[in-house]
């Protein structure tokens, strides 16, 4: 394995004890989509302030582009 394999395993291997950690405490705010929710305000009971369009736009954007590259072996 190369170091880069071997960072990436880990990185996704913190990812699913914090992620399984947060989904054990069940307190609102420990998930990632929990915080994503609330970067973008999408949560209930958030207000949006003068951002939120562009902080969801590029939300969109990031999030689609990621999944074309993904799905075209990186000819996006």
């Amino acid at each position: 394995m190369t170091p880069f394999e071997i960072a990436w395993a880990a990185w996704a291997g913190a990812f699913v004890v914090i992620e399984g950690y947060a989904l054990y405490r069940r307190q609102p705010g420990d998930t990632l989509s929990e915080q994503v929710w609330k970067i973008f305000h999408t949560a209930k009971g958030t207000v949006p302030d003068k951002t939120t369009r562009a902080r969801r736009f590029i939300l969109l954007a990031f999030v689609s582009w990621l999944a074309v590259h993904f799905m075209t072996g990186g000819a996006v």
